[in-house]
C-alpha cells in the first residue's frame, strides 16, 4: 500500500494478496452459478460446495475486488437502523430474527475461519453505540429496551465508552462483536471452495442471465454457463431492471485511516447515532502504531462531487474526539446500497424464474449480510427451511418503510431533470487533463474525460440501466449514476451495477460527424 498524507486513495489495509483466478474460456455447467465474487457470492459458493453442490463463480474483476475490499469490516449485530426502529417497521418477532441472523453471521465467520484454518485476524471485541451529545439518554434507554426485546440480553447501558479524552456520555455496550481482514478471509474461502471442486473465474463479464428449467448465464466473450440455479450477488443486482432498485438507494461513504500510538485507543467498535452516522475501529499497523479507521459523511451516489470536503469533515470529527490521532495515512470511499427498511434483500428475484436468487441492500453491513446470504440462499437452494426467509424476502413491503421509499424515489425522479439542463462546461476544450465533465451534445449529453496525456475520451452520459445522466466523480475518477448507483470508469466501462453495458462510445460518432 502507498500513502501520501492521506492523498492517495487506498482500499482495504491488508498485506493479503488474493490469488488470481483465470477467465472463463469455454462453456460449462454447474449445479449453481454465482455471479459476483464478493463476500455474499463467495460465502454462498463456500456453503453450497460444502453441501456437495458443484458451483461456478463469475466476476468481472478479481475476487473481493468490488465493495468487499472497501469495507471497514465491522462484524456486528448493531445495524444502521436502531432496534426500536426495526421493531416498528418489521414487528417484534422479525426484529428478533434480524438480531439472531447477524449474531449467527459473526459466529459463522469465526467458525469457518477456525474450521478452514484461515488466518484472517478475526477478533472478538465490544461495540459501543453513543449519542451525538451528552443529553440523549432517552434514546439510549429506548434502544436498550428494544435490543433486549430482540434477544440481545447482554447489551448494557454504561456511563461512557472506554476512550481517553473523549466523553461519549452514557452509551450502550454490545459484547461479542467482531472484526477481521476480509481479503484474507476470502483468500481462505477460495482454497476451501476449490478443494471441494468449485470453479472461480474472474475477468469474466456477465451480459445476460436467463432463468428456466436450465438457467443460462451469458458472458461478453461468448461463453455460457448453464446451471440449475443462479445467485446474483453483485452488490446491486444486474438481473433486475427496476423492481429492486426502487426499494433501495446507493450511497457513497467515506473513510480515513489516522495513525495513533499503539494502545492509545481501546480496541473496540464504535458508532454514533447521527444521520449519517460515524463508525470507528482499529487496525494494527506496526509494533508502535495502530490505524484508527473512521468512516461516515455519506451522500447519495452521483449527487455530490466534494470528496475533499467530506474527508476534511471526517478528519475534524476524528481529531476533536481522538486527540492522539496523527497523520492521515489512508482514505477511500465505498458504495453502500441502503434498503428502504434497513435490512438486506436476500432470496428469489421478484418477477423472475424461481431459480434466480439475489442478495442486495447490504445497508452498511455487507460482511454480516453477505454471510447471512450464504446461509439463507444455500438453504433455499438445498430445499431446507430457514426461519429468516420471510424476513429477508426481496418482494416484501413493510408499511413502516413507506416514508423512506417515497422520499428516495422522489429524489430519483428529480434526477431525470438533468436531461434538460446545460452541460457542466460548454466545450470539451475546457476539460483539463485528468478531469471529466458532462457536455451537452445536441439533444443528448456526453461524458467527456481528458486523460493525463491530453487525449479526450467521449462517451454517452446516459446510464445504460434506466437512462439517467451520469456525473463525474473527481475523487475516484468514475462516472456515477445519481438514480440507481451504476458506476463506470473514466473509459465508460461498468464497475458497479445495476448497469450491465458500458457507456456508449461517442468518439466514433463525433469522428463520423466531422467527415
Amino acid at each position: 500500500m502507498q500513502s501520501n498524507s492521506g492523498k492517495t486513495i487506498s482500499i482495504w489495509m491488508t498485506t493479503a494478496t488474493v490469488p488470481a483466478q483465470p477467465a472463463l474460456v469455454e462453456n460449462t455447467h454447474a449445479d449453481v452459478c454465482i455471479v459476483g465474487a464478493g463476500m455474499a457470492g463467495m460465502s454462498t459458493a463456500y456453503m453450497l460446495s460444502r453441501a456437495g453442490k458443484s458451483v461456478v463463480v463469475l466476476d468481472d474483476g478479481p475476487v473481493g475486488g468490488g465493495q468487499t475490499e472497501r469495507t471497514t469490516a465491522h462484524l456486528s449485530n448493531v445495524l444502521s437502523y436502531r432496534y426500536y426502529e426495526l421493531e416498528q417497521i418489521h414487528g417484534e418477532e422479525r426484529a428478533k430474527l434480524i438480531a439472531e441472523s447477524h449474531t449467527t453471521a459473526i459466529n459463522t465467520i469465526e467458525a469457518i475461519a477456525t474450521q478452514e484454518n484461515i488466518d484472517c485476524d478475526f477478533t472478538r471485541l465490544n461495540g459501543y453505540l453513543f449519542p451525538p451529545d451528552l443529553q440523549s439518554l432517552d434514546e439510549m434507554e429506548k434502544e436498550l429496551a428494544a435490543a433486549h426485546r430482540a434477544g440481545l440480553s447482554s447489551v448494557e447501558l454504561v456511563k461512557q465508552a472506554p476512550l481517553e479524552g473523549f466523553d461519549t456520555g452514557v452509551c450502550l455496550r454490545f459484547p461479542q462483536q467482531g472484526q477481521f481482514d476480509p481479503l484474507k478471509y476470502l483468500t481462505g474461502l477460495i482454497a476451501a471452495i476449490e478443494r471441494r471442486g468449485g470453479r472461480i473465474y474472474t475477468n469474466t463479464h456477465v451480459e445476460k442471465i436467463q432463468g428456466g428449467a436450465t438457467a443460462r448465464v451469458e458472458t461478453s466473450n461468448g461463453q455460457v454457463v448453464t446451471a440449475d440455479a443462479v445467485v446474483v450477488a453483485t452488490n446491486s443486482p444486474i438481473s433486475n431492471l427496476a423492481t429492486m432498485h426502487f426499494k433501495q438507494a446507493a450511497y457513497i461513504t467515506f473513510v480515513i485511516g489516522a495513525e495513533v500510538p499503539r494502545g492509545s485507543v481501546t480496541q473496540a467498535l464504535y458508532w454514533d447515532t447521527l444521520d449519517p452516522y460515524h463508525y470507528v475501529r482499529l487496525q494494527n499497523l506496526d509494533e508502535q502504531h495502530d490505524v484508527l479507521i473512521v468512516g461516515g459523511e455519506d451522500h447519495k451516489t452521483g449527487q455530490a462531487d466534494d470528496a475533499d470536503a467530506r474527508y476534511a469533515k471526517l478528519q475534524k470529527w476524528t481529531q476533536e474526539r481522538f486527540p492522539m490521532a496523527g497523520e492521515i495515512l489512508f482514505r477511500w470511499s465505498g458504495q453502500v446500497m441502503n434498503a428502504d427498511d434497513g435490512i438486506a434483500y436476500i432470496g428469489k428475484n421478484p418477477f423472475d424464474a424461481d431459480n434466480i436468487y439475489i442478495a442486495t441492500g447490504d445497508s452498511g453491513l455487507g460482511m454480516t449480510h453477505g454471510t447471512i446470504a450464504g446461509i439463507l440462499l444455500s438453504d433455499m437452494i438445498l430445499g431446507r427451511k430457514n426461519t429468516w426467509a420471510e424476513v429477508y424476502e426481496p418482494s416484501r413491503a413493510r408499511v413502516g418503510a413507506v416514508g423512506d421509499f417515497i422520499s428516495e424515489n422522489i429524489n430519483v425522479a428529480s434526477q431525470y431533470l438533468d436531461w434538460v439542463t446545460p452541460g457542466e462546461v460548454d466545450s470539451v476544450e475546457k476539460i483539463a487533463p485528468g478531469t471529466g465533465a458532462v457536455v451537452r451534445s445536441g439533444l443528448t449529453k456526453m461524458a467527456a474525460y481528458r486523460d493525463e496525456s491530453g487525449k479526450l475520451h467521449q462517451h454517452s452520459a446516459v446510464c445504460t440501466h434506466l437512462n439517467c445522466i451520469v456525473s463525474w466523480n473527481s475523487s475516484e475518477q468514475t462516472w456515477d449514476c445519481p438514480c440507481h448507483g451504476s458506476r463506470f470508469d473514466a473509459q465508460g466501462k461498468v464497475i458497479n451495477g445495476p448497469a450491465i453495458n458500458a457507456l456508449a462510445d461517442m468518439s466514433v460518432v463525433e469522428r463520423g460527424n466531422r467527415t
